[in-house]
């Protein structure tokens, strides 16, 4: 006897070992990790709109970075709820289980970066505040930790999205160089106070100052995490203390 055929039959085809539920599973899986990128890309923006705001002293900036903090901290409780959603009802497994645990941790710490801009807008409306504050030049290696981490943020999006275990293991290895940039600034920052006269006013902007490199320091923490959750997504495997044991990549294969 012939094998029937479904679609004369008058009913849909159906790849053999895929089913509706799971193909529904896949593509909520797919719109939680977007939506991650989606906050990430706002929290970038809102840190990149509180360094602007840092270099030119505009307190009006700084308080629009302020105010869009409030709606990445909706998000991020939406984004928690959705993933538990699909964790309780849908019950992913394999690399879709693996995707919603990376939503859920990826999802915190971008929650985080959006905060550390908040802080850095904090810091704008204090120095503002201060007299002599305008004309202050901003230690170099302050500058350069406000051109690099960016950078960084928006390169680690795009990893996300690719799923790109290189560029990833490239964002674990740069948080040395953020770590270097916010060592040597202590020193410049201890020149600025002394330059500034050792006064009150001095000693408060100098603190100030190397408050805004210290978030910018746990920016870069973070993003290393995440590059470090990225290399978990495409390989299963764990490798957060790996650099304690001598590793420099994965050798799992991609599941």
């Amino acid at each position: 006897m012939a094998t029937e055929d479904r679609t004369d039959a008058g009913l849909p085809f159906e790849p053999r070992g895929r089913s509706p539920i799971v193909d529904s599973t896949e593509r909520r899986v797919i719109g939680l990790k977007r939506r991650v990128v989606r906050e990430g890309s706002t929290a970038v923006a809102m840190l990149e709109g509180s360094l602007a705001a840092l270099k030119s002293l505009d307190v009006e900036a700084a308080k629009q970075v302020r105010r869009t903090d409030d709606q990445v901290d909706l998000e991020e409780v939406a984004i928690e709820e959705e993933a538990y959603e699909l964790l309780a009802l849908h019950h992913p497994y394999g690399r879709d289980f693996r995707t919603v645990a990376f939503c859920l941790r990826v999802n915190a710490d971008m929650e985080r970066v959006a905060d550390h801009a908040s802080s850095i807008a904090k810091v704008v409306t204090r120095l503002a505040e201060l007299p002599g504050t305008r004309q202050l030049r901003l230690p170099t290696a302050l500058v350069e930790l406000a051109d690099r981490v960016p950078q960084i943020c928006h390169a680690l999006l795009r990893a996300v999205l690719d799923e790109d275990i290189d560029a990833a293991q490239r964002i674990v290895t740069s948080d040395q160089v953020i770590d270097q940039l916010d060592r040597r600034l202590f020193e410049e920052v201890q020149e600025l106070v002394q330059s500034l006269g050792r006064s009150d006013d001095a000693i408060t902007i100098g603190l100030l100052v190397y408050r805004a490199s210290r978030e910018l320091e746990r920016v870069g923490d973070l993003m290393a995490a995440v590059a470090e959750d990225v290399v978990y997504l495409g390989t299963g495997q764990i490798i957060r203390h790996a650099k304690r044991r001598g590793l420099t990549r994965p050798d799992a294969p991609k599941a």
